[in-house]
């Protein structure tokens, strides 16, 4: 019999997805909470904020370098394809993660110039999430391709399509980010929080109409796939179930009971967004170009990576679980890991 007994791209187009969804999730909240640290004037509630991410946040980028070696080892084509188009907006991204970074751990220390540290973690959160929704809107779009290489230009990925995913990223990491600081907080600034998340969930349905128009609108592909028959029964769901959670959204956060709700919502409308991506591109890894089993490495390097990375993904799933455990509850005004 031949052939391989796994099907070793599927199991690395798995990691892959989840790599990132994890990366969008876990960390698209606490940069959501550095945004929406910029609009707190009260000095005791920038704290509480500040200490909501801080046991966590560093260890949230972890699944952005395990998206980064995932592509890179699993799928060497799309990655060369990929980073040289995108090269201007993932160092921006780098850049501002890094300046978040030190914000946060100067802010503590030197109290003299902690307005500029505050302006700093805001900032630095917002444009990390800016360059992240242009990667995704470049992305989305494709890229200029001659056989296996990008041949397009530096700033290809500036069109307007591109900034307004910018935009929605930057309204759908601060929904989480009020989800998160809804169920961390309490009293006047979990109220505050509140009406963070309906500003933010009104802006977020928005951006995802816009987006869904815009795409089967640009790509006729994408627009094929969602509005053949019988497709378009079988897909519908996916738009239903972001309506519904939308709605639950919306009634949670105006609700003083069930204080997880608003997370867990906001985190379920990310869900089928990223699964309304994966559907309008699947199989392809290189938008409109290359399949996944087309940019994939060899079933030998597939395979020797694939050992390492079974061991080396429970251990950040424990690790992510037991941070999350260890510092649960409300936090409290001047408590933390500081």
């Amino acid at each position: 019999m031949n052939g391989p007994v796994l099907d070793l791209v599927g199991i690395w187009t798995v990691i892959l997805g989840l790599g990132v969804f994890f990366y969008v999730l876990l960390d698209g909240f606490d940069l959501g909470v550095g945004m929406l640290y910029g609009l707190q004037r009260h000095s005791d509630y920038r704290g509480i904020i500040m200490n909501s991410i801080a046991p966590i946040w560093d260890g949230n980028e972890t699944w952005l370098i395990l998206g980064g070696l995932a592509l890179l080892a699993a799928f060497p084509l799309a990655f060369a394809i990929i980073i040289p188009a995108l090269y201007f907006p993932v160092l921006l991204m780098l850049l501002a993660l890094i300046f978040r970074g030190v914000a946060f751990e100067f802010r503590f220390r030197d109290k003299a110039h902690r307005g500029f540290w505050d302006h700093a973690f805001c900032y630095g959160s917002a444009v990390a999430t800016f360059a992240q929704g242009t990667v995704l809107g470049a992305f989305i779009q494709g890229f200029e391709i001659d056989g296996r290489h990008f041949v397009g230009g530096s700033f290809d990925w500036v069109t307007p399509f591109s900034i307004l995913t910018g935009v929605a990223l930057m309204a759908g990491y601060c929904l989480l980010g009020a989800g998160w600081l809804v169920l961390k907080t309490e009293g006047e600034l979990q109220d505050w929080a509140r009406r963070q998340g309906r500003r933010a969930l009104i802006l977020v349905m928005l951006a995802i109409a816009a987006v869904s128009l815009w795409t089967p609108y640009a790509e006729a592909d994408i627009a094929e796939r969602w509005f053949s028959w019988p497709n378009i029964v079988f897909l519908a769901p996916v738009p239903l179930a972001s309506l519904v959670l939308a709605a639950a959204a919306w009634t949670s956060f105006g609700s003083g009971r069930r204080e997880a709700m608003p997370f867990v919502y906001s985190i379920g409308l990310f869900l089928t967004a990223y699964i309304g991506l994966a559907v309008s591109l699947w199989p392809n890894i290189v938008p409109h170009r290359y399949s996944l089993w087309e940019a994939a490495s060899s079933e030998s390097t597939q395979a020797f990576l694939l050992v390492g990375t079974l061991f080396l993904l429970p251990v950040i799933l424990l690790y992510t679980g037991w941070s999350y455990w260890v510092f649960r509850g409300k936090v409290k005004a001047h408590t933390g890991y500081h």
